[in-house]
């Protein structure tokens, strides 16, 4: 099976998902944060600057977990929809 190269749409998707991990991160060390998740710095660091534009859902979910972050936020980043305080 050959996977299709990513659209703009999705590569700037992951840009926005990778910038609101690196935001709820904070001053937190990306080491830490990333072995909380069960990832790699190395991957952590891709994510959050864009160069893996589409990581996987479990690698998704175990950052979310790790930062206090609700799936329904990270997929709304996702699309580049703005969540209201009420619906988290």
């Amino acid at each position: 099976m050959v996977r299709q190269p990513l659209t703009p749409e999705q590569i700037e998707a992951g840009r926005r998902l990778g910038a609101r991990l690196r935001l709820a991160r904070g001053g937190r060390d990306l080491t830490e944060v990333a072995q909380a998740a069960g990832v790699s710095p190395e991957t952590l660091r891709k994510i959050e600057t864009g160069r893996l534009p589409s990581p996987g859902f479990g690698t998704i979910i175990c950052l979310g977990e790790a930062l206090g972050l609700p799936v329904e936020e990270l997929a709304a980043c996702w699309r580049g929809v703005e969540l209201s305080l009420e619906t988290v």
